[in-house]
């Protein structure tokens, strides 16, 4: 349990990273932040590994992705949050 928790941090960890360094522009979020976008988008990308290939290898829709599932998710994530985001500061001004 422990070492799947890890794990899931560490690829949570990497696959934010990549998304930010592929998403153009400045995303002000921490490395807490980052982990948590790579989980969510790890889980988005098993989702849509589901919804694509039609396997269920974990009895769920909703499960986490490899590493390459996880990157494309954290991309698809981050780049709704930069479009939300950027939305409400040009509102702002």
């Amino acid at each position: 349990m422990l070492w799947t928790i890890l794990g899931l941090i560490i690829v949570g960890l990497i696959a934010g990273f990549i998304a930010r360094a592929v998403i153009p522009g400045k995303q002000s979020m921490s490395i807490l932040m980052t982990i948590v976008l790579g989980i969510v988008g790890s889980f988005v990308g098993g989702f849509l590994g589901f919804l694509i290939f039609g396997s269920d290898p974990m009895g769920g829709f909703l499960q986490p992705a490899g590493i390459i599932g996880s990157i494309i998710g954290a991309i698809i994530v981050l780049g709704i949050y930069v479009f939300a985001t950027r939305g409400r500061s040009a509102r702002t001004r």
